[in-house]
């Protein structure tokens, strides 16, 4: 399931219920906020998040503007919308850069939060983006952490600093020194983390932060721990000062209540957001995008970024042609499979679409195992089947059913999504998005 399906799913269930009245009574935005409360509650957001947020879009959701609106519900969405993105930090919050290099990024966090495999994240986002890179392993401790890095370093093309065991801080001091030398123009610290939070932990990291004043200090965080990562998130800031948060899994978060509470607890912005397991699947949180997401209004900002990644320009312009007189083709869409693999997670691309969220497709429906099974369906059917699926009737769907090693069911399936995803792409291709798809 996409990230927040859970929460979103029932953030919809109220506001199409509102939605639905012609006007609202304020015991009717009452009842809205009560379910909207235990809808954040049940998200495990922070209970005193909650609290304030309920009573701060009652509060302007109860004016006389709202209703008397001829179109309260909508109103009260666009309230909760604008205090959702407040929650989330209002504006997307960049990475500090030195301004005389290297820049330091200290990453931090507890042993077993994917804070080495997002050391190498953010070096090749960071490569992405124009700049050199350096990685500093000083975590000592735990077995074969240097080796991790190191190979993590050879993946995303990065290189390593390391001085074996020699003391953190030291190591982080080196290669310090190291990048100045050698024309590296960020470097980040690997350090170590622990099972727990505790004195000899905050010591060690102290020290570092001392002897490299880094511009940045970033924990990462698991955000499917809910409040588990806030409070961890709270004992970094208290003990060491961290500037901001790395959310890893947020893609599989149905619930979203770490992603709805650090910022309030902490103070400090979520700067970027795990979302996938490939080096690659790493992001600028952007506070409106995630409350988009959250309201099930899709991202198509984001959905842009990801495409143009992912599709030339030529390939655009040809898809565009095909969309824009009505050719596109079961070929077209096994091409269109290939391309949104390199986008991602699939379940949540489809839910950056607006509208999508209507379509009765799961995740189930857009698994790897599944694509592959498409992909031998038409394969398995002739030039002029591709080109024209309304003659594929029973004889060929057996027939194409046998030669792929699938059942009818699955190839009934390919062809209604066929038609849900033309239908999507044109509606997408008929929006003022301000620039071009790249579909």
């Amino acid at each position: 399931m996409a990230s927040f399906g859970t929460l979103s799913e029932k953030l919809n269930h109220v506001f199409n219920k509102i939605k639905a009245r012609g006007r609202l009574t304020e015991l009717e935005i009452k009842m809205a906020m009560r379910e909207i409360r235990i809808a954040l509650l049940e998200a495990d957001v922070n209970f005193t998040v909650v609290k304030d947020f309920v009573s701060t879009v009652a509060e302007k959701s109860v004016g006389e503007k709202v209703l008397k609106s001829l179109t309260p519900g909508q109103q009260v969405i666009k309230i909760v919308q604008e205090e959702l993105i407040q929650l989330l930090g209002g504006t997307a919050a960049k990475l500090e850069v030195a301004s005389k290099p290297p820049t330091v990024y200290m990453m931090v966090g507890l042993q077993g939060a994917g804070k080495t495999t997002m050391c190498g994240k953010l070096a090749l986002m960071l490569k992405n983006q124009g700049k050199k890179p350096l990685l500093a392993a000083c975590d000592i401790y735990r077995p074969a952490a240097i080796n991790q890095l190191k190979v993590v370093g050879k993946t995303v093309g990065a290189e390593v600093f390391e001085n074996g065991t020699a003391k953190p801080h030291k190591t982080a001091a080196e290669a310090v020194k190291h990048a100045a030398k050698n024309g590296f123009d960020t470097v980040i610290i690997d350090t170590a983390g622990r099972l727990h939070i505790n004195f000899e932990l905050m010591d060690e990291l102290s020290d570092i932060k001392c002897a490299t004043a880094p511009d940045e200090i970033l924990l990462t965080v698991d955000a499917m721990t809910g409040q588990d990562a806030v409070i961890v998130a709270k004992s970094f800031n208290d003990k060491i000062g961290i500037t901001g948060v790395i959310l890893t899994k947020l893609d599989g978060d149905t619930r979203g209540g770490a992603a709805l509470s650090i910022r309030a607890v902490t103070g400090k912005p979520i700067k970027l957001s795990g979302i996938g397991e490939k080096m690659g699947d790493l992001e600028p949180f952007h506070p409106d995008r995630i409350a988009s997401r959250i309201l099930g209004m899709g991202d198509v900002l984001t959905l842009i970024e990801k495409a143009e990644h992912a599709v030339t320009e030529e390939e655009a312009i040809k898809m565009e042609k095909k969309l824009r007189e009505n050719n596109f083709t079961l070929s077209d869409f096994l091409k269109q499979f290939e391309q949104l693999k390199k986008m991602g997670n699939m379940a949540d691309i489809l839910g950056m679409i607006p509208g999508a969220n209507k379509l009765k497709l799961s995740e189930r429906d857009l698994d790897e195992g599944r694509i592959k099974r498409y992909k031998a369906i038409i394969q398995s059917m002739t030039p002029e089947e591709r080109e024209k699926p309304e003659i594929i009737k029973g004889s060929r769907r057996k027939r194409i059913s046998l030669g792929s090693g699938t059942t009818i069911q699955e190839v009934n399936q390919l062809l209604n999504q066929f038609e849900q995803t033309k239908l999507v792409m044109k509606n997408m291709k008929n929006n003022k998005f301000g620039k071009r798809m790249p579909f």
